[in-house]
């Protein structure tokens, strides 16, 4: 039990400790919930909503810095799993189940062209990133993601899809992003359909050293478990 993360590592280096049962601060009813998970009753399916670090990480970050991006001139390490790309003990999003699940991509668009005046001066330069258009060609330029999702166990249980993004690396970007997520829950050997709209000018677009929100061109991947696809954005 605790209100945060916590350096298990000691635990996790252990072979014989195959879980480690994170409730929070359950509350009066929490000792019967936790029995449920333990003996079975209740299949568990909660996903960290932190990374969790090792000590070492607290030697670095002090609390009057609420920066996001890491300064290798001072050795401040970034916070957050988008930012930081040092040591963890378990992620965002991280967790375990009785069951288990794959995913497989049905759908999605390869390519995303950003319509641009003819005297855009991008049309003759190496623009690395463009302004966010207006709010109507944004919406022109939405697609739609659908995954197929497979409970290949043998026990019932719900899956939390996390749609994360890795924009290229331009304006000091973040590794990776969290674009959205969906639950389902299938009976074992069943499946279900997850769809997520992806709003171009916002899902995959970064903000630069001044604060303007910028549309990245090239290369961006999306992540879903296992599940790499990548996606070229282009004028």
């Amino acid at each position: 039990m605790s209100g945060g993360g916590m350096d298990v590592q000691f635990a996790k280096d252990i072979d014989k400790i195959t879980s480690i049962l994170w409730v929070g601060y359950p509350g009066e009813a929490g000792g019967a919930a936790i029995a449920d998970v333990i003996f079975g009753y209740y299949n568990p399916s909660g996903r960290l909503p932190m990374s969790w670090y090792p000590q070492s990480y607290t030697k670095n970050i002090p609390m009057t810095n609420m920066n996001m991006r890491p300064d290798p001139f001072t050795g401040y390490p970034g916070r957050t799993y988008r930012f930081y790309t040092g040591p963890t003990i378990y992620t965002f999003g991280h967790g375990l189940s009785y069951t288990a699940f794959n995913h497989h991509l049905i759908q999605a668009t390869k390519l995303v062209s950003i319509p641009l005046a003819n005297n855009h001066v991008c049309h003759s330069s190496n623009c690395k990133s463009i302004d966010v258009v207006d709010e109507q060609s944004c919406r022109n330029l939405n697609f739609n993601i659908h995954l197929r999702v497979r409970n290949t166990g043998k026990m019932s249980g719900g899956q939390t899809v996390f749609l994360f993004l890795s924009p290229p690396k331009v304006h000091n970007s973040p590794q990776k992003h969290l674009m959205g997520f969906e639950k389902v829950f299938l009976s074992p050997q069943t499946e279900g359909l997850v769809r997520f709209n992806v709003d171009v000018c916002k899902d995959l677009s970064v903000v630069d050293e001044h604060g303007s929100r910028k549309i990245a061109l090239g290369q961006h991947v999306l992540h879903v478990g296992t599940l790499n696809y990548s996606l070229n954005v282009i004028i």
